[in-house]
């Protein structure tokens, strides 16, 4: 019992020495509950509408106030005809709009019913529906204040309409985000190994001696990624058509200009891992581990970037991927051009250029 109480404290000493280990044990645990518990949330909070009221009357001025009092939703705009939604929804600026018809109030006193039109933004089919849930939600309450105020029933209803998802189905909301995921960790792993096997093999004195620029050997090693990558884009592409009935509304050429930007944006990600890590496995772990979990939880693919707090939002605008997830979902299913995203294409192109130069700066052309 003497050998193995040593033999358990050796090892608690071994644990305790490890700041990686101690990171591991209690780090992760608490970061992960700060996460999931606090800054993560699929509670869709400030939702920006827009308004549309032909009636002017008390009834819908009460109605307003009521939304726009809710945590849940921010009256961005007061649009003056129904004609201005869908240019007000390809901005991309709009999760929802309603309108109130014309004599809304007077149907309402004198039938005991009425009925406003909802339009909701079915891109994300899951946001889509928690926000008209609420709506929903906050109607009940008005007609149960309207019906305790008046001694008789009085009835809402919305008219529920979803834009650029009718079906509320899951592919569109899924396959943009499964493209930005699937693109960054192939990207990013395939190339993260590039330069450092050639350190662990002991061939990069070869290269370094051979008559090539430091600038060719890192093309070189770009080079057949990024063929196979852009394969892999297509791929997905054609089977996101056939298998899921999900063609891509806008242009084509567009979607491919964005996709190749951001694929050579996580190539550069992958070579400055790659020329900074001393190990095949340390590379791979880096570019898994720190972009995978990124991917997931900052692009707004599983939990609304807007509701997060100013902290993550800021951090957020370090991942490639939020952008061109925005990309993807503007010209693949709303069928929008190059001015709904030629801010995301800029930022992606700057950051692949800031990652390229980076990396050229830090390729060590003399081995230590």
């Amino acid at each position: 019992m003497r050998q193995l109480v040593i033999f358990i404290r050796k090892e608690f000493l071994h644990v305790f020495r490890d700041r990686k280990t101690l990171l591991m044990l209690f780090g992760l645990p608490i970061a992960q509950i700060v996460l999931f518990g606090f800054a993560l949330s699929n509670e869709i909070k400030d939702s920006r509408i827009a308004v549309v009221d032909y009636s002017k009357d008390a009834v819908t001025q009460r109605l307003i106030a009521k939304i726009g009092s809710s945590p849940y939703f921010n009256i961005q705009r007061t649009l003056a005809s129904a004609d201005q939604i869908d240019a007000a929804f390809k901005k991309g600026d709009l999760k929802m709009a309603v309108t109130f018809p014309a004599g809304f109030g007077d149907d309402l006193i004198h039938t005991g019913k009425a009925t406003l039109q909802v339009i909701a933004d079915a891109s994300d089919p899951n946001q889509a529906t928690t926000i008209t849930n609420y709506l929903n939600q906050i109607v009940a309450d008005f007609n149960t204040e309207l019906a305790a105020g008046s001694g008789q029933p009085m009835t809402i209803l919305p008219s529920m309409q979803m834009m650029y998802n009718p079906e509320l189905r899951g592919a569109p909301n899924f396959v943009p985000g499964v493209m930005a995921l699937v693109l960054m960790l192939v990207c990013t792993m395939m190339t993260s190994v590039a330069i450092v096997r050639e350190k662990e093999l002991g061939t990069m004195e070869i290269l370094l001696v051979s008559p090539f620029r430091p600038v060719y050997i890192i093309i070189s090693k770009l080079a057949p990624n990024l063929l196979i990558s852009i394969v892999n884009l297509f791929v997905i592409l054609f089977l996101s058509n056939i298998f899921l009935d999900l063609p891509v509304k806008g242009s084509f050429l567009l979607l491919v200009f964005g996709s190749v930007l951001f694929i050579m944006t996580c190539l550069s990600i992958g070579l400055l891992l790659s020329i900074n890590a001393q190990t095949q496995q340390a590379a791979m772990t880096g570019s898994l581990m720190g972009m995978m979990l990124p991917t997931m939880l900052l692009t707004g693919f599983l939990f609304p970037i807007e509701n997060m707090p100013l902290a993550l939002r800021v951090l957020s605008n370090l991942v490639p991927s939020r952008w061109y997830f925005i990309i993807v979902k503007q010209v693949m299913l709303k069928g929008l051009g190059i001015g709904a995203i030629w801010k995301e294409l800029l930022i992606l192109g700057g950051m692949c250029v800031f990652l390229f130069t980076i990396s050229l700066r830090k390729f060590k052309i003399r081995l230590q």
